[in-house]
């Protein structure tokens, strides 16, 4: 197996990415019923605004409808009350018309009394139209046909735009015709006061689709979109706008000529024969609507900036805590191996005492053979000199051995250095072999070795590796029984690692332990035999140096265990 590149061992959560995580996993659901929210209430404000449109547009369409059933009721009451007799006297027809103006603020601006062949028979009014000839015209030949009319808004005789209201009388078997103009300026005023925001209008037209009012902007390039709108909207529907009644009112969006859009609320007026047209800019009809939402933005960034920086605050203080607890637990760590090599030091003090002790008994035993010889008669003799010379030379051979012994131990004794360096792997298991030599000795276990001469260093703490090697050692050396055994020692270079292996043929581990073999303080030693540190110990080592620890074990045939190392040109750094 490939082993990555030795991390940082104080690597820490990036505190962005921490920041990023908690933005997200409280912002998206914020996000997610913010935008519920918005949608929901977007579509209850549209609810409201084109509610309001339609209530709006059928009051006043009412209104309009009224002003125009009252303003033909005046002249039927007045046709069907006079004669037409009284009615062609111009002299009543003007006191009429003087009672009418003073009782509806002036909305009729004439009378006029229309004899059957479209000959105005009697006038009172402001403009001299005496005689006038209205045979040809559509408001006469409708009125003629439907007995009461409501024209539409034209210029006509006297050049200005009105409309007019005229009766049907019967009289003499022919139909007479009392008409009365409307003035233009009054009507105008009940649409134009139609006024919802800052472009909100309203007008007439009629079924042509000419303006029956005078609106305060230019219209005539949208007359072709109601038209559109009416004919898709009604005449699809096989229903006709003059069998319509002011309970029906058309909404619509569609853009103006430069593109601006525009809601719009129609509904006929004058039984179907004109349209009462609202238009407003769809910016200024949901003006609110898009505040909200541009509020609704803001303060959601208003929230995310808090968020984020509470989360920052937050986060970094995590991040410092995790930075001390990692360094405590390096420390900790450090303590744990440190107590570990002692562990092994007390173990290994026995052998090493019992070790020194061979060569110290023959010293003590030369010196005093040098002191037998010394107290003879003639202690120069060549004889005694010869064996003198002996015996201090066996004292200092003697003396040397001690000090290697000692000088191995103080070496592995030594406070846990974490700098790493190059480290001739082989050389190191050939000492720590010296090392536990008096303890496979009296265990009558046998080590074999079989390196690889050609291995590479490796970047490595020295005591930490010494570490691992003896702990592995002592293992395989506890786990045989008391007949001995073999311990056989391996390393090779694997593609881009060296590989060490640890074979014994002790009792081995059994399956049901081997997943817990690293966990620390636990162990298959009798109790007092073990404390559970040394494997721990050794997969902590191995990690951090980059590596793996693998161990493959049979029961009663032995175990294997496995050590992975990474080759590389570079230094790591310190550990």
């Amino acid at each position: 197996m490939k082993i990555d590149a030795l991390p940082d061992r104080h690597e820490q959560p990036e505190t962005r990415n921490l920041v990023l995580t908690v933005m997200l996993v409280a912002g998206v659901p914020l996000l997610f019923i913010g935008f519920v929210i918005i949608q929901q209430f977007g579509d209850a404000y549209r609810t409201k605004i084109t509610d309001h449109l339609t209530i709006l547009v059928k009051k006043h369409s009412r209104t309009i409808d009224n002003f125009l059933i009252d303003s033909l009721g005046d002249i039927r009451v007045l046709a069907r009350s006079h004669p037409v007799e009284e009615l062609a006297d111009t002299v009543f027809l003007t006191k009429t018309l003087a009672i009418l103006r003073e009782e509806y603020g002036g909305v009729f601006v004439d009378l006029g009394l229309i004899d059957p062949q479209g000959v105005q028979q009697a006038y009172s009014g402001p403009f001299n139209l005496a005689q006038a000839d209205y045979a040809n015209t559509v408001w006469f030949y409708e009125t003629q046909l439907s007995q009461y009319y409501i024209s539409d808004v034209f210029t006509g005789l006297r050049g200005s735009p009105h409309f007019i209201v005229a009766v049907k009388i019967p009289w003499k078997d022919q139909g007479w015709i009392l008409r009365a103009t409307v003035d233009f300026n009054a009507f105008n005023d009940l649409v134009f006061n139609i006024r919802i925001g800052t472009t909100g209008i309203a007008f007439i037209l009629n079924r042509a689709g000419e303006l029956q009012t005078k609106p305060h902007i230019a219209v005539d390039g949208l007359k072709e979109i109601y038209r559109g709108v009416l004919e898709a909207k009604l005449e699809a529907d096989k229903v006709l706008v003059a069998n319509l009644t002011t309970d029906n009112v058309l909404l619509e969006e569609n853009p103006d000529s430069f593109g601006n859009g525009l809601i719009f609320a129609v509904t006929p007026l004058n039984n179907g024969r004109w349209i009462l047209i609202f238009q407003q800019e769809v910016s200024d009809a949901f003006a609110t609507w898009n505040t909200t939402k541009i509020n609704a933005v803001l303060l959601f960034l208003f929230w995310a900036a808090i968020v984020a920086l509470f989360t920052y605050f937050i986060s970094r203080r995590m991040t410092l805590r995790i930075e001390e607890v990692i360094i405590e637990k390096d420390k900790m760590s450090d303590q744990v191996v440190e107590a570990g090599r002692l562990a092994s030091i007390g173990e290994l003090a026995a052998g090493i005492a019992h070790e020194i002790n061979n060569p110290v008994a023959i010293m003590v035993e030369e010196a005093g053979w040098i002191q037998d010889l010394l107290a003879e008669d003639d202690p120069a003799t060549a004889d005694n000199l010869a064996e003198i010379q002996r015996a201090s030379t066996q004292i200092k051979t003697q003396g040397g051995r001690c000090k290697e012994i000692t000088h191995k131990l103080l070496s592995f004794a030594r406070k846990t250095d974490p700098t790493v360096k190059q480290i001739d792997l082989n050389e190191m298991v050939q000492e720590m072999i010296t090392l536990v030599d008096q303890k496979t000795r009296y265990a009558s276990v046998q080590i074999e070795t079989q390196l690889d001469a050609g291995l590479p260093p490796v970047w490595a703490s020295t005591a930490e590796l010494q570490q691992v090697l003896l702990n592995l050692l002592n293992n395989s050396v506890d786990a045989m029984d008391s007949s001995g055994g073999n311990i056989h020692i391996s390393t090779q270079l694997n593609d881009d690692q060296i590989v060490l292996k640890v074979a014994d043929n002790g009792m081995g581990i059994a399956e049901a332990n081997l997943a817990r073999i690293f966990d620390p303080f636990y162990t298959t030693k009798p109790v007092g035999q073990g404390t559970g540190l040394g494997l721990s110990i050794c997969y902590g080592i191995i990690q951090k140096l980059g590596g793996d620890i693998q161990v493959q074990s049979t029961k009663g045939k032995g175990t294997t265990f496995s050590v992975f190392l990474p080759v590389s040109t570079d230094k790591i750094g310190a550990l």
